[in-house]
């Protein structure tokens, strides 16, 4: 059937014209003035359009436009809005560098809006904070993804409590989203090679504030029906689907920038998911300079960022080598690498040739710049991975962290943020890198901030309400059953809120252990309290949908539907009511299995207080005076021990602490020792955990580091990076034959704190000059192990030769007391290199 297409767009009245260009910006998600604008114009066809702007105005009749558009007070909000709009839009931002050279952000989801469901959980939600922030900030960032027809899949209960999947279609014609064009109205695209097929992808764009999303699609007609998959559904298909998605996000990805002008100076791979984006980017070196594979890698790898979301080596993409030959054996031959070579780049040990080929691998060897996602988990990664370098000490090994963030603006409700926005002042939106301003908490009175957190309460039981109500006419409930749901969840008990991915490890039903105690907290007639459960399992997880159907069955069989509720299909919106509604945020994952987590922030800038097992953010976010953590970090071997501790630990919080503590009140009724630890929380995390804190972070480590290094190479040709690699392979060569000879030194047994210590190393250089090498004198305390910790690093220098070898000598002061010690050791030199610390290329004495 032949079908000719063509694109309808509402016919707005020209003094609406403004909402269609604020409709397809995603700065409408953090802003609440403007999302007032949509909801005013229709209440209920906003809510019929599933809060999609874009959508809405087409769903909008003409007699109700005509009319709004003669309404002056609407045309007075639109107004302010549309001005507050073109403000941000013109304003320079926190960045003030060129925009010539871009950062280009790569993810495999992006959690920015429900009007744009491309995300299905923590990854893709702080992807989208990432990509608003930036735009705050006035970063020259741009991100690149994929634009799935079906998303994430919906989540719906059958009548027994069982998880079901559905996956309705996204009209993207519909969606805050626009296909690229070129001057001739065609839509731009691109193509990869996927074993001999060739796939093509259009591009979509996402305005995000100043910024731009890139998104690929391979849904068009001159694709095969399993390369238009490709793009079908988020983390669905098999391991063959997938390795397509990731050559698309990774290689298509940097050749949509190419297509659309855009250089990608500096590459952000944000999980190892698009980490074939650094063959691409050697590929083009390669053809532009005629460089080896080498000499390209050595260009790029100084402007690579790498951030690792995942604290289990189960958790990492692999893919086997068969499948690896079906896709890039011709790859390799392209760049110049034998096979074996080429496979080692994603190995831990090159060596093996049983080992699978790993993403997070390949990300590492390609990155001059990696990173954890909280302090915690860049220890857990430095353990995970120090494979890769053997012969290093663990806290020296280059994967640093930089804990995660959130968008306060997105995520802090409108109520709140009215309540900040008038204590604050207007630098509190202005300039959202002033983080000291959150000082300002102790200005707004105890009965204000209560009183506003009751409002976000009551809002989140009655949406709570609603949707049981949808839920149980859904799987044909009696008319008794559903009029029950009215009286779901009371607006003035104390509300527990636990809402995540239902993995086992999360452990969500930690609190369902003991029913009797957690029956006497839900029944208590004088302190009650009530939960509210929420999240998806992935539709192959068994146990996490076990775990929903547990809570859902602990309720009616022990008759209190109305105190412990699951709210199905998890989703931004959702997320929004429970993080501001709920009084005590809970979160008990094993330690150290939770990478960040980013849930508690946004509660805990809501003013909602955290009980948490002490892993991700809230290990370094922990104090007594902000909330509660449940044990003091312990790890266990035996995971049934660990659940009855943690689980006892957690009733006891609760019963001991927690409730009576926000039950305590004064003649005016007001907890004020609660109110003070919720301005506490509010502060410290509104400073600590804001995504602006994140991204400059990033900025000051990675992105100005990068985007300086891009700069200085491509001024020479790259030919420093030329140089270098003729550098690494001479050392390479002379590797073995270097060596210290011997070590002397003025120790004596006893020596006193400011005395001084002269230390002196005979090295072999083999061929190689003094210039070319690092020699270091590693000291510090030597622990009951006969181990160097918190080792200090002072480099030695060249003082002449003694026969083969050249002598170097350092003079250092004794400056700490105990058991001291030191040695000697050599690392690459070369001002080309970020850090001297490259695997394999370690000699120590």
């Amino acid at each position: 059937m032949n079908i000719a297409t063509y694109t309808v767009k509402p016919r707005l009245p020209a003094p609406l014209k403004p909402l269609e260009e604020i409709s397809h910006n995603l700065w409408l998600s953090w802003n609440f003035d403007a999302v007032m604008l949509f909801i005013r114009l229709d209440y209920d066809i906003w809510m019929l359009s599933r809060q999609n702007p874009a959508r809405m105005l087409g769903m909008v009749s003409q007699d109700r436009l005509e009319k709004m558009a003669v309404d002056d007070s609407y045309l007075a909000a639109l107004k302010d809005v549309n001005e507050q709009f073109a403000k941000y839009k013109k304003g320079d931002g926190w960045y003030r560098g060129g925009k010539k050279d871009a950062i280009a952000y790569f993810s495999m989801e992006y959690g920015m809006d429900v009007s744009l469901p491309i995300y299905s959980g923590g990854l893709g939600i702080l992807s989208g904070d990432h990509m608003k922030t930036a735009s705050d900030l006035g970063l020259p960032l741009v991100g690149v993804g994929l634009l799935y027809r079906q998303g994430y899949f919906q989540q719906y209960l059958n009548a027994d409590g069982f998880q079901q999947e559905s996956y309705p279609e996204n009209d993207w014609y519909n969606m805050p989203v626009n296909r690229k064009l070129d001057e001739r109205n065609e839509p731009i695209r691109i193509s990869v090679d996927l074993a001999g097929k060739i796939a093509v992808a259009q591009i979509w764009e996402a305005r995000v504030g100043r910024n731009s999303l890139i998104l690929l699609d391979t849904n068009i007609e001159e694709n095969l029906p399993e390369l238009r998959d490709i793009t079908a559904a988020l983390y669905g298909g098999d391991r063959e689907t997938r390795i397509r998605q990731e050559i698309l996000l990774g290689i298509g990805g940097i050749r949509a920038l190419r297509a659309l002008g855009i250089n990608p100076a500096v590459s952000h791979m944000n999980e190892g998911h698009s980490a074939f984006l650094g063959l691409e980017r050697i590929r083009e070196k390669m053809d532009e300079l005629g460089f080896t594979f080498a000499e390209a890698r050595e260009a790029l790898w100084p402007t690579n960022i790498f951030t690792t979301h995942t604290p289990v080596p189960a958790g990492n993409e692999r893919f086997p080598i068969d499948l690896m030959e079906k896709y890039f054996r011709s790859e390799a031959q392209t760049l110049g690498l034998p096979w074996k070579e080429f496979l080692g780049l994603g190995r831990e040990n090159p060596d093996n040739d049983h080992e699978t080929f790993c993403m997070t691998v390949l990300a590492l060897r390609f990155s001059a710049y990696s990173n954890g996602v909280s302090r915690l988990h860049g220890i857990v990664s430095r353990e995970m991975w120090k494979g890769l370098w053997p012969q290093l000490p663990k806290d020296e090994i280059p994967i640093g962290s930089i804990t995660n963030g959130v968008h306060p603006r997105t995520w802090v409700s409108n109520n709140m943020v009215e309540l900040l926005d008038r204590y604050f002042g207007p630098r509190f939106q202005d300039e959202p890198t002033d983080l000291a301003i959150w000082d300002r908490m102790d200005r707004i009175s105890d009965e204000e901030l209560f009183r506003a957190h009751e409002r976000r309460r009551e809002r989140l039981v009655a949406f709570a309400r609603e949707r049981i109500r949808s839920q149980l006419k859904r799987n044909g409930a009696t008319e008794s059953r559903i009029h029950e749901a009215e009286d779901a969840l009371s607006p003035y008990n104390f509300t527990v809120a636990f809402a995540r991915r239902y993995a086992t490890y999360k452990r969500a039903n930690l609190l369902l252990r003991d029913p009797e105690r957690l029956l006497r907290l839900l029944t208590d007639k004088e302190k009650p309290i009530q939960l509210i459960f929420a999240g998806k399992a992935h539709p192959h997880d068994l146990p996490g949908k076990e775990i929903i159907r547990e809570i859902v069955h602990f309720a009616e069989e022990h008759d209190v539907v109305s105190k412990i509720v699951f709210l199905e299909d998890y989703d931004m919106t959702m997320a929004r009511y429970l993080t501001s509604g709920a009084d005590l945020w809970l979160n008990t994952p094993r330690r150290p299995l939770e990478a960040s987590g980013t849930s508690g922030m946004k509660a805990a800038m809501n003013g909602v207080l955290n009980c948490s097992i002490l892993d991700g953010w809230w290990d370094e976010a922990y104090t007594p005076e902000i909330g509660w953590a449940i044990g003091r970090g312990e790890q266990y071997e035996d995971t049934q021990l660990q659940d009855e501790i943690e689980s006892k630990a957690l009733y006891d919080l609760l019963e001991r602490e927690i409730v009576p503590l926000f039950y305590q009140r004064g003649r005016d009724g007001l907890p004020r020792e609660w109110i003070r630890r919720m301005k506490n929380s509010m502060r410290v995390i509104g400073q600590s955990m804001s995504s602006h804190r994140m991204l400059m972070d990033y900025s000051g480590r990675f992105y100005y580091p990068a985007l300086r290094n891009y700069k200085k190479l491509a001024k020479d040709g790259f030919a420093e990076s030329k140089e270098l690699a003729a550098y690494l392979a001479r050392l390479r060569a002379a590797w073995a034959s270097i060596s210290v000879k011997h070590i002397e030194s003025s120790a004596r047994p006893i020596m006193q704190r400011g005395d001084t210590l002269t230390v002196t190393a005979c090295v072999d250089l083999g061929p190689l000059t003094p210039d070319e090498i690092l020699v270091e004198l590693y000291h510090g305390s030597v622990s009951n192990q006969g181990e160097i910790v918190q080792a200090v690093r002072s480099e030695m220098s060249p003082i002449g030769r003694e026969g083969d070898c050249v002598k170097y000598r350092v003079k250092i002061a004794c400056a700490a007391t105990g058991q001291q010690g030191h040695t000697v050791r050599i690392l690459p030199k070369h001002p080309g290199l970020v850090h001297p610390y490259l695997p394999g290329l370690v000699r120590w004495a």
